[in-house]
């Protein structure tokens, strides 16, 4: 049926009552467009238009909650979900995956965090004391090479004080795979290198330790020790080590290889660039075994702690063992507890902090001998100690 509406404005002007036609409502008219207005002003009450809501429109970031049992056009005001804007309508919808909000209640990139040289002071910092670091072994190893035919440097086995400089060395290099955005390259090698260089380490220090538990039992009368003494036991050892590492690298590599990743999920409002270690059973053997090796260095440099030693070789290796194994057994809570960027940290720390120890523990102490203290630097002070000892 077709109804048509006459629309009037009923005002008061000038005192006097009037009724004006402002338009027509025609339900035969297509949708939408019933409603017709000749355009004339309306006269309102006090000036004021009227709205047709009872409340007012919501702020940015947040949508309408019909009140139950009132009126559509009276609802409250309720903020948008974590992650979520509103739109012209008064309801919310959720940004992509790699979105967030911004102030301005529009979807924005979220912002992607690692140890980047540009944006985090901490990467140059680390970079710095690396740098610093290495020059410092350097430094030390010019001073053993110099100073080769000395005592001090000759005793228990030159060769592996310079593999094991050489280690700490190559250590302190290492903490750069683990800057800046990480990549393929940087996340297949990361954490074999710094696992095959700390074996290489602790392998010479276990046989250095060995070395000095065998000089001693071979200068007893008669001692079988003796035809054990010479550098392919203690080669043979460092080769032995560190090729079960290397073994256990190859493995990793090949079967469940460390890959660069995005992680959404770690935070809400960033994007984490992390290296998925591809098997985490690989990575804890990696560290296991290294943590194998310091613990027998330690136990074997304790053992031979009170040998009557000159130079104190094993006392030396007994505390730089002693802080080693210190520092990883606190980083496996620590690197357990963190998340982000901050896994890296810890790791670093733990990486230099280790070759820290060593080489302040076993080198810095015969550096003073030969450097500051050069009468010390004898054979005659080391045969006279050892028979004072026996």
């Amino acid at each position: 049926m077709c109804v048509l509406y006459h629309l009037y404005n009923y005002g008061v002007i000038n005192l006097g009552h009037v009724i004006i036609p402002i338009g027509s409502y025609n339900t035969s008219s297509p949708d939408g467009k019933e409603l017709f207005l000749t355009g004339i002003s309306l006269i309102w009450k006090y000036d004021e238009i009227p709205v047709s809501t009872c409340s007012e429109d919501c702020p940015l970031g947040y949508r309408r909650v019909m009140k139950k049992g009132i009126h559509r056009c009276c609802f409250e005001c309720v903020q948008c979900p974590e992650g979520e804007i509103s739109n012209e309508t008064g309801s919310c919808h959720k940004c992509p995956e790699d979105e967030w909000p911004n102030d301005n209640n529009k979807c924005a990139p979220k912002p992607v965090e690692f140890l980047s040289y540009m944006n985090d002071p901490v990467a140059p910092t680390v970079s710095v004391i690396s740098v610093l670091l290495f020059a410092k072994t350097s430094a030390i190893f010019c001073v053993f090479i110099v100073f080769r035919e000395t005592p001090v440097v000759k005793a228990n086995n030159q060769n592996l004080s310079f593999i094991l400089l050489v280690s700490i060395m190559l250590s302190f290099l290492c903490v750069f795979l683990f800057l800046g955005r990480p990549g393929p390259v940087s996340c297949m090698f990361r954490q074999t290198s710094f696992g095959i260089i700390f074996s290489v380490a602790v392998s010479a220090i276990l046989a250095k330790t060995i070395m000095v538990y065998m000089a001693f039992k071979a200068t007893k009368p008669g001692s079988f020790w003796r035809k054990y003494i010479g550098v392919k036991i203690p080669n043979c050892l460092v080769l032995l080590c560190s090729f079960i590492q290397v073994l256990i690298s190859v493995i990793w590599l090949l079967t469940a290889c460390p890959f660069p990743e995005t992680n959404t999920d770690l935070y809400p409002d960033k994007i984490i660039v992390q290296c998925n270690e591809g098997s985490s059973l690989a990575f804890s053997i990696l560290l296991g075994y290294m943590g194998l090796l310091a613990v027998v260095s330690f136990f074997v440099a304790f053992l031979a702690r009170n040998l009557p030693d000159s130079f104190n070789e094993a006392k030396y290796i007994t505390f730089s063992m002693l802080v080693f194994c210190s520092v990883w057994i606190a980083f496996i809570p620590a690197y357990m507890s963190v998340m982000g960027k901050n896994t890296v940290l810890v790791e670093i720390f733990a990486i230099i902090s280790s070759s820290l120890g060593i080489l302040g523990c076993i080198f810095i102490p015969k550096c003073y001998i030969i450097l500051v203290r050069p009468d010390l630097n004898s054979k005659s002070k080391l045969i006279k100690e050892t028979k004072t000892c026996q």
